[in-house]
């Protein structure tokens, strides 16, 4: 029997995202957008949006357009680094601060979601699954970009 494990995990995901989606609806967020608030505030110091591109593999017009809408509906701010200037870093207002524990528990509910019914030996197993099927997938590319910047060199 032919698997298609790739296919399965874009679906796994975006039924994952819809569950966030609609979880966070009511306070004006997206999956994404709440993702992007609890990370700005588990982060030791502010982060940049480069920081955010970074953690969740976006590109950089992604980040801005997420960036802009929480900053336009008041979740966020920008702030010139005081050891930077050329740096703006991400603060959140206190409407980003007072839905943290609502993301927080979507974030567990959907992700107790997922492993409902494993065991806690299996949840641990799907763990490490998940893991070095990421490792495996990252060194590949890795490897690639790493070739075609030798490729391409003057």
């Amino acid at each position: 029997m032919e698997r298609h494990f790739g296919y399965l995990l874009k679906v796994l995901f975006w039924y994952h995202e819809q569950s966030m989606n609609r979880a966070l609806t009511q306070m004006d967020l997206t999956a994404a957008q709440g993702r992007v608030l609890a990370y700005v505030s588990h982060s030791e110091t502010p982060p940049c949006a480069k920081d955010i591109e970074e953690m969740f593999h976006l590109a950089h017009p992604t980040v801005s357009g997420l960036l802009s809408r929480l900053e336009k509906k008041q979740f966020l701010e920008y702030r010139v680094d005081e050891a930077d200037r050329r740096v703006k870093r991400i603060h959140l207002l206190p409407k980003g601060r007072e839905c943290l524990a609502q993301i927080q528990q979507v974030i567990r509910a959907n992700d107790a979601r997922l492993i409902e019914g494993f065991t806690e030996e299996e949840a641990e197993e799907f763990d490490s699954y998940i893991q070095r099927a990421i490792q495996n997938v990252k060194e590949d590319l890795d490897l690639q970009l790493c070739c075609a910047k030798e490729d391409n060199r003057p």
